[in-house]
């Protein structure tokens, strides 16, 4: 699926911004029974709209992918960010020794030559985030103050499109 929209630089620079940091995501497929999400290792690249995993081929997130390429992607820290976006799935040596580090050697029990090694590379197309810390804190305090309204609903959210 080909993208023919210009990409949202000031979108992408917010994302960047609020997933940078977070070392951890968590990434939902699809399979035959639906949704499936599990952590996954963000490479640390700068977010300029893709996103980078490391797997094996035999891994079920692989052969889900293969299956149906569209994922989500969430970060949850200082920040939340739901990501969702078109997976594919890119056989590059070279890129996965630049990502290569000692937590995959322990994790996938082997080395960075591995043949079955593949990257999971996410083209993001829309992104939902709200934004924690104390700037919620004093929106939720306002709020509470001229409506009486204790709801926790309050937040700062926006939907952004990526590309």
């Amino acid at each position: 699926m080909s993208n023919t929209h210009e990409p949202n630089h000031e979108a992408i620079e917010t994302v960047r911004d609020l997933i940078k940091g977070i070392d951890v995501a968590m990434l939902t497929t699809i399979n035959d029974q639906g949704l499936v999400s599990r952590p996954m290792s963000t490479q640390e690249v700068e977010f300029d709209g893709d996103l980078w995993f490391i797997t094996k081929k035999d891994k079920s997130v692989y052969q889900e992918l293969l299956q149906n390429s569209k994922v989500n992607v969430a970060y949850v820290d200082k920040s939340y960010v739901s990501i969702r976006g078109e997976a594919e799935l890119v056989e590059d040596r070279t890129k996965v020794e630049e990502f290569w580090n000692r937590s995959y050697e322990m994790f996938f029990d082997t080395t960075s030559d591995d043949p079955s090694l593949v990257l999971i590379k996410i083209k993001a197309e829309t992104a939902e985030y709200w934004e924690a810390g104390n700037k919620t804190k004093i929106v939720k305090k306002l709020w509470k103050k001229i409506t009486g309204n204790d709801s926790d609903d309050v937040g700062l959210n926006k939907t952004v499109e990526l590309g």
